[in-house]
């Protein structure tokens, strides 16, 4: 299975689980009526595919997939508790889908090929369980697009440790420019490019996003790969998680992550 560079600590999956099909698969919702079967791939907690269940529902099926089976159970859990029907998750590789071709009217993926050391053989199983004339659909970040303000000492040193860590471990963090190429070399000749901006400003959001990823600098994954494979020592993410902070107690700090999207006809 590829290496999955966050890991799932607190501060990641805080993130994760802020997300939702209206902040994070717009691009894909108005390819959704009531009635389609969807595979979520890479689903981790489950709040984007429960969101889709709600855009296929009364008839629809949604089956979301994740290589972590502590994720797994509690997409399974968010779903009971949303007391949505046709909806089920199990582990699962985006290399190996264990469905038969043609399985699926919508196949999405969400910060998932970003991570992958082979992103189009990802896209093609993908297209694989995908019925002809349905769709793929995929979003990804783009960590060399973020911007910021202000960048205080330590802001302007974590990224490219993190773009470091991400291609060490054999995924690509500049993902979201580079969708569409992957969409057409896994054999898509029907590729819509666009692109989205998740956008931290007010003094909740810099809290919150500053304690996701700068707090990951210190606890997550991504900081013992960091160590480990040479790009900061404990002291150096120290001062980029400082750092993190004095951005998120400016008064007018604020903080862009663009994606690419690409939604793809079988």
């Amino acid at each position: 299975m590829p290496t999955y560079t966050h890991g799932h600590h607190g501060t990641v999956l805080s993130s994760h689980r802020w997300r939702t099909a209206e902040n994070s698969a717009a691009h894909l919702l108005p390819h959704l009526r009531p009635g389609l079967s969807v595979l979520d791939v890479g689903c981790g907690p489950g709040t984007i595919t429960t969101g889709l269940a709600e855009r296929v529902a009364p008839g629809g099926r949604v089956v979301g997939v994740d290589p972590a089976a502590s994720v797994v159970a509690e997409a399974a859990r968010e779903a009971a508790e949303r007391g949505l029907a046709g909806v089920t998750f199990a582990t699962g590789d985006v290399y190996a889908l264990d469905f038969p071709d043609d399985a699926f009217d919508v196949v999405h993926a969400h910060q998932v090929l970003q991570h992958l050391p082979d992103p189009v053989a990802a896209l093609r199983e993908m297209r694989r369980v995908c019925r002809p004339g349905g769709v793929v659909a995929a979003r990804d970040a783009d960590f060399g697009g973020m911007i910021w303000y202000p960048d205080p000492p330590g802001m302007d040193r974590w990224r490219p440790v993190y773009q470091a860590v991400a291609r060490g471990n054999g995924g690509e963090p500049d993902a979201g420019r580079r969708l569409p190429s992957w969409a057409r070399r896994a054999g898509f000749t029907d590729v819509t490019a666009s692109a989205s901006v998740w956008c931290y400003s007010t003094p909740e959001e810099r809290e919150w996003w500053s304690e996701s990823w700068g707090g990951r600098l210190l606890h997550s994954k991504v900081a013992d790969h960091a160590v480990s494979q040479g790009h900061a020592t404990r002291e150096e993410l120290a001062e980029f998680h400082a750092g993190w902070k004095a951005w998120a107690a400016a008064e007018d700090g604020w903080f862009g992550v663009p994606h690419g999207e690409i939604i793809c006809r079988a």
